[in-house]
């Protein structure tokens, strides 16, 4: 399950990347995917953190 949670995360980041980068670029900071790869593994973390907390809460509530 995990692994399916991770292709959507990555749907998700892969989807706002690219407001992401114009933003960046904009101040003046250079993106690549490969400079991104890092964050978007920080990324995948947190969100599979926040996804099993909301998970739990909704256990909880039942």
């Amino acid at each position: 399950m995990q692994n399916d949670k991770t292709m959507e995360f990555m749907a998700i980041a892969m989807k706002y990347f690219p407001e992401a980068k114009a933003k960046l670029e904009e101040s003046g900071v250079e993106v690549s995917m490969e400079m991104a790869m890092p964050f978007l593994e920080i990324f995948k973390s947190v969100m599979y953190e926040a996804y099993e907390l909301g998970k739990k809460d909704a256990e909880n509530q039942i």
